[in-house]
């Protein structure tokens, strides 16, 4: 974290909130880790939770929030093409008491998802590769391996940003932009 530990850090700005965040994790049993440059919170090992510090808000990240039950409709997801991963979302420190007992029960539910052994069934390439790519794909067989030698996540994220473009040539190009990277086996965001 380039900013961590100085005044233009975000957790400066939610310093109150986050404070009472973890003191209501750490209240649910779960354990206090660093993973990723934030806290992340785990049960038995297995990753539970995370609260995390963002520009505009505050938030407790499930990282298996799509199996909750949620009657409340209390959780968001952090993106449109997010799976598995449901947010609260909080912009000052009335929002999280007053839902307090509420946070609570997701994570005891979070818990048992855990105990559970349940899996999130994420669905393969759920967006269509884009037809630039799978040209490209067709024509190189070392492209073609290297790119399914990568994770399923990283597959998905090249996909997301090849196909994001409305123009053909604009997606061609973040195409050509990214061949070498995925023939080094890298992500998107890989350095």
């Amino acid at each position: 974290m380039p900013l961590g530990g100085t005044p233009d850090c975000k957790v400066h700005s939610w310093t109150s909130e986050l404070e009472l965040l973890r003191k209501i994790v750490l209240n649910c049993g779960l354990t206090e880790e660093s993973k990723w440059g934030a806290p992340c919170y785990t049960f038995q090992n297995k990753n539970i939770l995370m609260v995390s510090a963002l520009k505009e808000y505050c938030c407790i990240s499930f990282f298996k929030g799509s199996l909750l039950s949620d009657d409340k409709n209390l959780l968001v997801k952090p993106g449109p093409s997010s799976q598995a991963a449901r947010l609260f979302k909080f912009k000052n420190i009335d929002e999280i008491i007053k839902i307090e007992d509420d946070i609570r029960a997701y994570i005891f539910e979070a818990i048992e998802v855990e105990k559970a052994g349940i899996k999130i069934q994420f669905r393969k390439n759920p967006e269509p590769i884009p037809e630039e790519f799978e040209a490209k794909l067709e024509k190189d067989p070392f492209l073609k391996t290297a790119f399914e030698a990568l994770t399923p996540g990283r597959q998905r994220s090249y996909i997301l940003h090849f196909s994001q473009p409305k123009q053909s040539k604009t997606r061609t190009s973040r195409v050509e932009k990214c061949i070498p990277q995925i023939l080094n086996g890298k992500g998107l965001n890989d350095r």
